[in-house]
């Protein structure tokens, strides 16, 4: 009959919250596989199958002659670090709880939480990765030298962060249209395995082939981390301030998005997945 309730104030309800988004990123670490360090392993090998595809491929086709002037496997670490990023974060985003979701109904759980515990378990999964696959190949070559590893990290975040503003875009819209959501991120996926401009140098390309990637964020992403990672090259046909403003953009308009839906969500939806 008698309830006492207890006010927080805002420091201890952002500290609940962050307690809250630590303990969701560790269950979205561990959705994939129990033992988080087989998970770790799984995502390593991954990139290394995706780094010997290309190293491959670039050799067989000899290709060799358009890389940047330096490491010719850091050349290609490079590009393949920034993709799997971009890519696994929007599948981590467009992937994470919605509205309907039986996480839903424990409070204080909400969708705020959800997308950030799934945005910030991707990064760090793939920062660990990362490190550990260039510490195991520096120990092996000592070929590792990053002109400015801290601009090249900023490189990364940023290729994370818009793939998670695409990835909150098509969250919104997978509700209304789940089956479009599913076929539009896989087309954008596959579209990113030449569009990114991993395999080519942009300071070497056509002006009339260039004009087909300059759309893309990722492609600025990568070349002007290449920039950063290798002394000898200077991007002259890509900005970083371009893959901001689209992220900035394409954030806002999932945020509103994904509030629409929440204000229209039904119990149905999942029940129709």
């Amino acid at each position: 009959m008698f309830k006492h309730e207890v006010r927080s104030s805002k420091f201890s309800s952002a500290i609940a919250m962050l307690e809250l988004i630590y303990h969701s990123v560790v269950r979205n670490i561990r959705k994939s596989h129990g033992n988080a360090l087989i998970g770790l392993l799984t995502n390593m090998m991954q990139t290394i199958m995706f780094v010997g595809v290309f190293y491959v491929m670039f050799s067989v086709l000899g290709l060799k002659s358009n890389a940047i002037r330096g490491d010719f496997l850091l050349y290609i670490m490079s590009g393949i670090f920034m993709f799997i990023t971009h890519v696994k974060s929007i599948g981590a985003v467009a992937g994470s709880e919605g509205p309907t979701s039986q996480m839903m109904k424990h409070a204080p759980m909400n969708t705020a939480i959800a997308i950030t515990s799934s945005a910030l378990s991707t990064l760090y999964i793939q920062v660990l990765s990362i490190v550990v696959i260039l510490f195991i190949y520096d120990m092996l070559t000592s070929a590792v030298v990053i002109d400015q590893p801290i601009a090249a990290f900023g490189m990364l975040l940023l290729s994370w962060a818009s793939g998670c503003s695409i990835g909150l875009v098509f969250l919104a819209i997978k509700p209304w249209a789940p089956g479009f959501v599913g076929i539009g991120s896989q087309l954008y996926n596959r579209a990113n395995m030449i569009a990114s401009g991993k395999m080519f140098v942009a300071n070497q390309t056509p002006a009339h082939i260039l004009v087909m990637f300059t759309w893309n964020p990722l492609f600025h992403v990568i070349d002007q981390a290449r920039g950063f990672v290798f002394v000898n090259y200077n991007p002259h046909f890509s900005s970083i301030t371009y893959p901001i403003y689209v992220s900035l953009a394409l954030t806002m308009i999932g945020l509103m998005g994904e509030f629409y839906t929440r204000r229209h969500a039904s119990q149905s939806w999942d029940a129709h997945r």
